[in-house]
Parts: C-alpha cells; sequence; structure tokens
C-alpha cells in the first residue's frame, strides 16, 4: 500500500493531476518517467556490450543503421505492453493466466522461469567481470560483490515505486556518462558515422550474422512481461479520457528512454569501431576489449568502459529480479520471498562461474535460451492486444500497419538465401527469430477488418490450438510453407 505522503505516493497525486488538467509543465511530467527507463535497461544490458563491440571492431560504422531499426521495433513493443498494462490495469502474464488454456499457462510460465534464470547468468557475468577487471578479484568474487548490491538495491522495492525507479535510472545515468566520456575521448569520425546510420549495408554473410545478432540483443522476454505490470497502477485512472491520455504520454516516455539507449547502443559501436577497427578488427570479448582500451584511449577511457559495465550488470540484474517475481505472480499467484526469489536465479550463474566454464561462452548459450523463451510473451502480447474484451477501444489500428511494413522490411534480409543456410549454427539461434516474430506479427495484426464494420469476437478461453496457430507461420504447420528465416529460427 502506498503512503501519500510517500515518494512515489507524491509522484502518483502528480500524475493525477496533470491527467485532470490540474497541473501543467516539464516539472509536473517527470512524475511519469519510469517504466520506461527501467525497460530500457534491457537494451544495455551486457549482451548488448560484446554484439556492439563485435560490430564496431569488426566492420567499422557500417551496421548504425541496424541499431537505429532495432531501437524502433524495440519502440513498438514496449509501447504495445505498456499500453496492455495501462488500458487493462493488469500485467501481461495475468492476462495469460486468465484468457488462456491452464496447461499452455504453465507451459509458458515454465519456460519463461528457464529465461530468467538465463537472463541473471548474463547480467551476473558482466557485473562480475566488470568488478573482476577493476579490482583485480577473482570471476567468483565479483559474482558475489554484484549479488550484495542488486539485493540492497532490490530492497528499494517495499518503498513504492518510485525510489526503485530513480536508482535505476540514476545507474542509466551512468552508462550515458560513460558512453558520453568515450565518445569524447575516441576519435570518432562522424562522417563516417552518419553514412552508417543513414546508408544500409552488408558487407558480406558475417556482417549479416551480427546485424540480426543486434537486434536479437533487442526486445528481451522479460522486459515485455515487466513494462505491462510497472504501468498497470501506477496511476489512478478512473475514465477511457485518462487512460487515453496515459497512454500518449507513456508513449512519449518509451520513445525518449528507448532513444537514449539507443544513443547509448550507437556509442558503444562508434567507440569500438573507432579503437579497434584499424588495427584490433579481431576485438570480439568484453575482456579484451578492456585491455585493449588501455593502451590505445588511455587508462580513464578503460574505467569508464568498466564503470558502464557494472552499472549495466547490476541494473539488469535487478530488473531481471523484478520481472521474474511479476511472471511468478501472474502465472501462478503465488509470491515469493525477495531472498529466495534472488535466489532461484541467482544459483544457476554461480553454479556456471565455480564450474570453471568460459564467460564468454556461458554468456553465448544464455542467449540461446533467451532465443527460445523470446516467442512466450511476443505471441502472447500480440494474441492479448487485439482482442476487444481486453483492450475495449484501445485496440491498435495503425500501430499494426507499422508492424506489417517492419516485417516487409526485415523480410529481404532475414530470407538472404546462402548467408541464411550460414546461420544454422546453434549460436546463430537467436539471431534470426525477431525477424520472424515480426513476420508472424503480420498474420496476427495485418487482417484488419473496415472502418466501421464489426469485429469478430474471439472465444475468452480459446482451444490451444487457436493459440499455437499463431506459430504456423514459422513451423510451416497448417500447410504453411515456412520461409528460410523460420527454418532458421525454429530449426525445422
Amino acid at each position: 500500500m502506498i503512503q501519500e505522503n510517500s515518494m512515489s505516493g507524491r509522484a502518483r497525486a502528480t500524475m493525477s493531476a496533470v491527467i485532470g488538467g490540474e497541473r501543467r509543465g516539464p516539472l509536473a511530467m517527470l512524475a511519469f518517467v519510469g517504466p520506461a527507463v527501467i525497460a530500457s535497461v534491457a537494451y544495455m544490458d551486457p549482451g548488448n556490450y560484446a554484439t556492439n563491440i563485435q560490430a564496431g571492431a569488426g566492420y567499422g560504422y557500417a551496421l548504425l543503421w541496424v541499431v537505429l531499426m532495432a531501437n524502433l521495433i524495440a519502440m513498438l513493443f514496449q509501447a504495445l505492453s505498456a499500453r496492455l498494462g495501462i488500458v487493462t490495469g493488469r500485467n501481461l502474464a495475468e492476462l495469460s493466466r486468465d484468457h488462456l488454456p491452464r496447461p499452455l499457462v504453465l507451459c509458458m510460465w515454465a519456460v519463461s522461469e528457464v529465461a530468467a534464470m538465463a537472463t541473471d547468468l548474463a547480467e551476473f557475468l558482466g557485473g562480475a567481470i566488470g568488478f573482476s577487471l577493476l579490482l583485480g578479484i577473482p570471476l567468483l568474487w565479483g559474482m558475489a560483490l554484484t549479488a550484495v548490491i542488486t539485493y540492497a538495491i532490490l530492497m528499494f522495492e517495499a518503498q513504492g515505486f518510485r525510489p526503485m525507479e530513480l536508482a535505476i535510472g540514476s545507474m542509466v545515468g551512468v552508462i550515458g556518462l560513460s558512453y558520453l566520456a568515450e565518445v569524447l575521448i575516441a576519435p570518432i569520425d562522424w562522417g563516417q558515422a552518419v553514412g552508417g546510420l543513414t546508408t544500409p549495408s552488408l558487407p558480406d554473410a558475417g556482417a549479416l550474422t551480427i546485424a540480426v545478432g543486434i537486434i536479437g540483443a533487442t526486445v528481451m522476454p522479460h522486459a515485455i512481461f515487466l513494462h505491462s505490470g510497472l504501468t498497470q497502477n501506477r496511476a489512478i485512472l478512473g475514465s477511457d479520457s485518462d487512460r487515453r491520455r496515459m497512454v500518449r504520454i507513456s508513449n512519449i516516455e518509451v520513445i525518449v528512454a528507448l532513444a537514449g539507449a539507443g544513443l547509448i547502443n550507437m556509442a558503444m559501436v562508434m567507440m569500438a569501431a573507432s579503437a579497434f577497427h584499424n588495427g584490433h578488427a579481431e576485438v570480439a570479448e568484453i575482456e579484451t576489449a578492456y585491455h585493449t582500451l588501455t593502451p590505445l584511449l588511455g587508462g580513464f577511457a578503460a574505467a569508464a568502459f568498466l564503470l558502464s559495465l557494472i552499472a549495466s550488470g547490476i541494473s539488469s540484474s535487478v530488473v531481471g529480479t523484478m520481472a521474474g517475481q511479476m511472471i511468478m505472480q501472474g502465472f501462478l499467484r503465488i509470491s515469493l520471498p525477495l531472498w529466495l526469489r534472488r535466489a532461484v536465479t541467482m544459483v544457476p550463474a554461480f553454479v556456471v562461474v565455480a564450474s570453471g566454464a568460459n564467460a564468454t561462452d556461458a554468456l553465448v548459450m544464455s542467449q540461446v535460451v533467451l532465443s527460445i523463451a523470446l516467442p512466450v510473451p511476443m505471441l502472447a502480447l500480440l494474441w492479448l492486444i487485439r482482442k476487444p474484451e481486453v483492450m475495449g477501444a484501445f485496440v491498435p489500428t495503425r500501430k499494426v500497419q507499422a508492424a506489417a511494413a517492419l516485417g516487409r522490411l526485415c523480410r529481404p534480409v532475414a530470407q538472404h538465401g546462402p548467408a541464411a543456410r550460414r546461420l544454422r549454427h546453434r549460436n546463430a539461434l537467436p539471431l534470426l527469430i525477431p525477424f520472424t516474430l515480426v513476420q508472424i506479427s503480420r498474420g496476427v495484426w495485418g487482417a484488419e477488418p473496415p472502418h466501421g464494420s464489426p469485429r469478430p469476437q474471439p472465444r475468452r478461453n480459446p482451444h490451444p490450438a487457436c493459440f499455437l496457430r499463431l506459430f504456423g507461420a514459422a513451423t510451416g504447420a497448417d500447410g504453411i510453407q515456412p520461409s528460410p528465416a523460420a527454418v532458421v529460427s525454429f530449426g525445422v
């Protein structure tokens, strides 16, 4: 229960005053900032560091346009997730539980829990690598330090939504300032950077692999679940008019927050391009990048790199735990104590490191697991967002057309025959899934009835086959011929 005189209570009162037209101005609008900032952490996690370093070191500024396109796709899905929470007052996991068959719900929960563990593995490794390199301590001690700090930050959640938003926002600020410093220190060729943003190109099949890798690291399963929960009861909304205004404000926040995340990712690519592309194109690991940065750009640049990595690992680990708790509560109506929830996803990460596994290989395998889990929240979101009995007057229309346009944009690249066949390696599995999902979204959203015509009313609790039919475009079920991208992504 949020107290009226608490930080969260005052923020909620300010939001109500703005929505009611009693307050205006930029300072009042700051009360709405928070959910998208937390969700944006998923786009700056340690997994992004690896793909961005490889893109800049191997291909210079040529793949900056991919970062831009990936952020546009991310904005669409995060805005839809936020809309779902605002309009319904419930999160994606809760709605899936109520509108989908019980066996399918249990399957979705199990897959999402495995994804939460894989997410925590990647985030813990990022923070641990940063502490290990910065302080000169073993990787296992770095993980322990990351765990303690993460648990301390999670304690803010008991004080309401606002302290947690400020804590995560401050770490996002650290990441942004660190890469602003990197951009100022590194000798960036701004002409080539602009060319890389405005001129799409894929020099070879390796560039295609990294390009779809950048997109594959963009939309994370837990971020889609979490964003709907962060917006579901944040403000008091008494009418459709209030919800409509809240959706507009949320869309603005999503655009600004994810644009900031996109700029940080672009800065990562540009720093790697300026520092490594000429003479050190083989740099592909975080540890190698740090040791190579020191002689090239100086100790301050290397320290800023590690500071941003630590902030990324800690903040993304906090966000992953929040999402895991929300997933379990939504699907099963079970709420675990914070320490136990933290342990559920943390222990596998310690086991992997204690076993002596290579940190980079572990990061890669965690992304493979996430690629398998990614269709679960995305398809559930696509299913629910189009149901009038769930969304009422807020069923998307023009944004549906935008999703279809993105599908057409991605399709020629994803279906590049010889290059796509080269991506059958398991490490490429997570990379083409975003392309496939956007293609599926065309089948889910593309058949909009003419304006003014009545919409069909689907059943409240459909047969599992109705939901699984959404996979038809990707798997070749129901006689549909799968595309090359679908073959690679789903292994059919």
